[in-house]
């Protein structure tokens, strides 16, 4: 074992502090070429685009036109704020989110919990929950179409379910039904996912917490309540954020579906902004909706990591 002596002399040494120096420099030029290629990718495909969405959101620029962007100030915002069809847009995200977030949560955790169990041929239920999951949303946007119309699948289930008791409607051409059809077929498509995650996240409790609680009579909801949930802290905190954000960025099943309609009661924030910057050509329209929808999930989020931080 080397003396405090031997130690000192030996960094006294001349040529001591330039090797050390010469050490550090060549682990900070190492770490500098692992952080650069991500760094330039949240740059280019972050960064740049938010400043472009903010600029273009001042002007009146149009996807096609003969004539160069103008300044217009907050006239986009102005209007954007007096239209009707983006409030209802807004209502209807903030609708689907309210309901998607806490049921396909709940029904994730739920089958976590199920298939957690060790019985044989458990991996077989998760392959079957999962298959949803990595399927394109697409296709199952256009399956379900087919299996919501009036004479699709589901009234014919429903019908036989209630002996024809029920005839069932045309879901996705109702005002009144539409938006809730397209939220059964969101929760179904993604529950495997987070079930996933909930998975994981169950597997990491050390099984010796479930032990001793057992051996003090704790039951399955005491287990539960004071072992497994406050396990899954972490868990919790990053689902509720990442359903949240898909939530709020609904598009693909309502382009494909629904079209925004009917009557409007299906259009969300990205769908108009979609329409508005592509269909309509109105790019800065569009850029001014896609700010107030960054506003959205920036502020949702930041609550959300808020009220599940670690409190001690």
């Amino acid at each position: 074992m080397s003396s405090p002596i031997a130690i000192s002399s030996s960094a006294g040494k001349p040529g001591a502090g330039g090797s050390l120096r010469r050490a550090r420099r060549a682990e900070a030029r190492t770490a500098r070429a692992f952080v650069t290629p991500a760094v330039v990718l949240l740059i280019t495909f972050f960064f740049v685009p938010a400043l472009l969405g903010f600029v273009l959101s001042l002007t009146n620029a149009r996807l096609v036109s003969p004539q160069g962007p103008q300044f217009v100030g907050l006239d986009n915002f102005t209007r954007l704020f007096a239209d009707p069809l983006f409030w209802k847009s807004l209502r209807n995200t903030v609708y689907f989110g309210l309901v998607v977030v806490p049921l396909q949560s709940g029904f994730a955790l739920v089958l976590a919990l199920l298939i957690n169990a060790r019985i044989r041929g458990i991996n077989a239920y998760r392959a079957v929950y999962f298959v949803p999951v990595v399927t394109s949303i697409v296709v199952v946007s256009i399956l379900w179409t087919f299996m919501y119309q009036r004479d699709g699948l589901v009234n014919h289930m429903l019908q036989a379910v209630s002996f024809n008791l029920v005839q069932g409607t045309d879901w996705l051409n109702d005002p009144a039904t539409a938006m809730p059809a397209i939220i059964f077929m969101s929760i179904w498509q993604a529950v495997g996912f987070h079930m996933v995650i909930w998975l994981a996240g169950l597997q990491t409790i050390p099984g010796d917490l479930y032990e001793a609680a057992e051996l003090d009579g704790a039951g399955r909801w005491q287990k539960f309540r004071y072992v497994t949930w406050p396990g899954l802290r972490a868990t919790r905190s990053f689902i509720l954020v990442t359903i949240t954000i898909a939530a709020l960025s609904l598009f693909s099943q309502i382009k494909i579906m629904t079209n925004g309609g009917p009557l409007y009661s299906t259009s969300t924030l990205v769908f108009q902004s979609v329409r508005a910057g592509y269909e309509q050509q109105q790019t800065a329209y569009a850029s001014a909706i896609s700010l107030v929808f960054f506003v959205l999930v920036l502020t949702v989020s930041l609550v959300q990591r808020f009220l599940t931080r670690d409190k001690d």
